[in-house]
């Protein structure tokens, strides 16, 4: 895990400053052949710049300012991450970041692309010691950075850590109770209360989507709730976050038939894995807020007595849904808990799913299709918050016409739309359960990535947490 210091630590391994003019360079008394070899790399466009002294390994990276501010901090996420290898074969433990240049937040997203960069997932190797990055500690100078930056960089990155871990452990790991308990874990290290209904518990709730899908599986499910509460929230009602917990998706009976089409669906708990981390990071900040966080889990398996397509269930709010597909199963789940959500009288809900491949589809692995019912207001500070973390969000309509694809002759609803708009269907299928300000973000295509990309490793990403986090840091109803 990575620690993020200040003031600068009186010998880093390495030393890396940011500037935008040679003349802020001054300070560094570099040599007149360092300055002239400076001056020749910045001719050549390159614009990480190695000086290599005696005592300490310098990096000089020059900004070259993008059209938009988010890009040009992107851009240094970016170069940041692209250090990370030379520094991990420099087996440097410990780095140093002073920013000399015009752009305010450089050391933050310089600092936040490298240690986001440095993840990995290597617990199931023998040699796992040998493989670690061993960087540790990023250090700044006092003019680089504020305390409260520090204190936030320390918190995102662990968080994000935590997310990517969940995400990538294989469900012989990590089943549905077993993720109950991380959540459980979780909150007693932070500080939010978890409470955990079981499969009886489920039962006698009646929950018939969470019990549905969970019929094919010889493993039970699990329904974990989250609650943080600050002494004066700014909040008088809850913001309740809802996470998708499929812990692994077969596609049960309706079985995915395309090739690797499964290698993957460990992930498909990811949703999960951002509202449970995401309040880890509300708790440890002591955000003056009111939050509640809902995981409905199980796998989706096709043994067992699976539901079948053609079956209608009843779901925890009485609608009759047709099942025509059983791969279409995050929404069922996803559904009874939005429908528990009712109790609490919410300001605002926002739930979080690999949902459907047709977001995936629609925008790749760019951004986040959302779409829903809350305040223009609030839609306009999840989009501010998603452009400055570049989690960016593109919002999809939800009109009627949709819903009508989801008219049954059997049942009120069922589970799927058709062959096209399968990203706004199934979020019409969600906005039934709803009765409040409401959001659904469908992180299928950013969620996991089958290779390293930037700062984004194999694996679970972690994106979307930085949005919500930083929406919730500035939340103002």
């Amino acid at each position: 895990m990575i620690h993020f210091s200040l003031p600068l630590a009186s010998k880093p391994d390495v030393l890396i400053f940011l500037f935008d003019d040679l003349s802020q360079l001054a300070s560094l008394n570099l040599t007149n052949d360092e300055l002239g070899f400076v001056e020749n790399v910045l001719a050549r466009e390159q614009v990480l710049i190695p000086i290599n002294r005696f005592d300490v390994m310098r990096f000089l990276y020059c900004i070259k300012p993008k059209a938009s501010e988010q890009d040009t901090l992107e851009m240094l996420r970016k170069a940041g991450a692209d250090l990370c290898g030379t520094l991990k074969n420099m087996k440097a433990a410990t780095v140093g970041l002073e920013n000399f240049s015009k752009t305010t937040d450089a050391a933050v997203c310089f600092s936040q692309g490298l240690a986001l960069a440095s993840y990995q997932f290597i617990k199931y190797f023998n040699d796992a010691a040998k493989k670690a990055n061993p960087l540790a500690t990023i250090s700044f100078t006092e003019s680089s950075i504020q305390a409260a930056q520090v204190a936030q960089l320390n918190v995102w990155t662990a968080a994000a850590f935590k997310m990517r871990d969940l995400i990538n452990e294989p469900l012989n790991a990590l089943s549905a109770v077993g993720l109950s308990e991380k959540i459980t874990a979780l909150g007693k290290e932070a500080g939010f209360a978890v409470t955990v209904l079981h499969k009886a518990e489920i039962e006698a709730e009646k929950m018939g989507g969470i019990l549905s899908v969970n019929r094919g599986s010889i493993d039970p499910p699990s329904f974990s709730i989250m609650e943080y509460k600050a002494e004066q929230p700014i909040n008088e009602r809850p913001i309740v976050l809802v996470g998708k917990g499929i812990v692994y998706d077969t596609g049960g009976l309706s079985l995915k038939p395309t090739p690797n089409s499964m290698d993957r669906m460990k992930s498909d708990m990811s949703g999960a894995a951002l509202v449970s981390t995401a309040m880890w990071a509300i708790a440890s900040l002591k955000l003056p807020l009111h939050v509640i966080a809902l995981a409905p889990s199980t796998d989706n398996r096709p043994g067992e007595n699976a539901y079948v397509p053609g079956d209608i269930i009843t779901m925890y709010d009485g609608t009759s849904v047709e099942v025509l597909n059983t791969d279409a199963e995050g929404r069922l789940v996803l559904a009874d808990a939005l429908h528990w959500a009712k109790r609490y009288n919410p300001a605002l809900v926002m739930d979080f799913a690999t949902l459907t491949g047709a977001a995936s589809a629609a925008i790749g692995e760019h951004g986040i299709v959302c779409m829903g019912t809350a305040d223009e207001s609030i839609k306009t500070q999840l989009s501010a918050s998603g452009y400055r973390q570049y989690e960016r969000l593109v919002e999809f309509p939800l009109w009627d016409e949709y819903g009508k694809q989801l008219k049954s002759e059997f049942a009120e609803l069922k589970n799927v739309g058709g062959p096209t708009g399968g990203a706004i269907t199934a979020g019409k299928f969600l906005q039934h359960f709803t009765d409040y300000p409401w959001m659904h973000f469908d992180i299928a295509g950013v969620s996991f990535n089958t290779a390293g990309k930037g700062y984004l490793p194999a694996g679970g990403t972690a994106v979307g947490l930085r949005m919500v986090l930083d929406f919730l840091s500035n939340y103002n109803g």
